[in-house]
């Protein structure tokens, strides 16, 4: 006679943790969902839900969203349900250790790094601002420690040259729900899970909005790796004269800097804006101005065309 489903609570916030909500909602009895309180966002600040609470309302799932963690109200809440585990995706918050303790089998998290490389909030944007080729996910026994628990298995998966730090949270996404999926096929009946080496550790904390500036002085892989890790959130940015310009899709150019000095305009061209860096030369191919939407790098530049040798800031 098979075993009846665990009792799971799902503890995750953004779009990154819905395809993980999912799986859980098939594998497990999903009884409660523990997301973010609702934040401001956009540009009226308006009260806006995380993408897990909308998902979770249209399944009929009951849904919290503690303002604290730590004054018994979650964990008494929780304690009604009879968990048997927690699953936790992009929570975004510290769990205590009373609460790691609460569910029968733990509280198991779907983590964005091959651990213990990149612990912390902004693991896929730091490795993409790194220079990494490869990444993964980490599926791990959390505990009372910042992303230090012991794994039970990771997924490996190449960064592409060019992928941006969307397009590899979407990847990402998936790959853990799917990873997850196969866990909770097998869980509890797994391998116990494995101490992560103390040589490695790299933490990988919240990007902040003034990390977007270029540096254009380095060289063209890390200026690449800048602006696509940067993309969308805060996004790559050079001064303009008195205009601060947002950057994307950047890509190694295929122009010579001809012994222009670092930030200087090279050309600009069907295939975008061409400006010099510290070993080269790299290619804007999109821009987005203050106040105007995204734009190709070659529209932008007729309306406001570049001087020869003009340099950005």
């Amino acid at each position: 006679m098979p075993s009846p489903p665990l009792r799971a609570v799902f503890m995750g916030s953004p779009e990154f943790a819905v395809p993980s909500l999912e799986v859980v909602q098939r594998c497990c009895d999903l009884r409660v969902v523990v997301c973010q309180p609702d934040r401001p966002a956009g540009r009226g600040r308006l009260l806006a839900a995380p993408a897990v609470k909308l998902a979770a309302l249209m399944a009929g799932l009951p849904v919290i969203q503690p303002e604290k963690m730590k004054d018994g109200t979650l964990l008494a809440a929780l304690a009604a349900y009879e968990l048997d585990v927690a699953i936790v995706v992009a929570f975004g918050r510290i769990l205590p250790v009373d609460l790691l303790a609460l569910p029968r089998l733990g509280c198991i998290n779907v983590h964005a790094s091959l651990l213990p490389r990149w612990r912390g909030a902004a693991p896929i944007q730091r490795a993409i601002l790194a220079g990494d080729r490869e990444t993964g996910v980490s599926i791990m026994q959390m505990d009372a420690g910042l992303d230090t628990g012991p794994v039970f298995r990771v997924v490996n998966t190449a960064i592409d040259e060019l992928e941006t730090q969307g397009e590899l949270f979407a990847r990402l996404s998936m790959l853990g729900a799917a990873a997850l999926a196969t866990f909770l096929g097998e869980f509890p009946e797994v391998p116990e899970p494995t101490a992560q080496p103390a040589d490695g550790i790299v933490l990988a904390p919240p990007l902040r909005k003034d990390e977007g500036r270029v540096d254009w002085a380095r060289g063209v892989r890390e200026v690449v790796d800048h602006v696509r890790g940067m993309d969308p959130w805060p996004t790559a940015t050079c001064q303009r004269g008195d205009e601060l310009i947002k950057l994307f899709a950047a890509r190694p150019s295929s122009r010579e800097p001809q012994g222009r000095p670092v930030g200087a305009v090279i050309a600009v061209d069907d295939s975008g804006l061409h400006v010099a860096v510290g070993d080269g030369g790299v290619c804007i191919a999109e821009v987005q101005p203050p106040g105007k939407r995204r734009m190709s790098a070659r529209a932008y530049a007729a309306g406001r065309a570049f001087a020869a040798g003009e340099r950005l800031g």
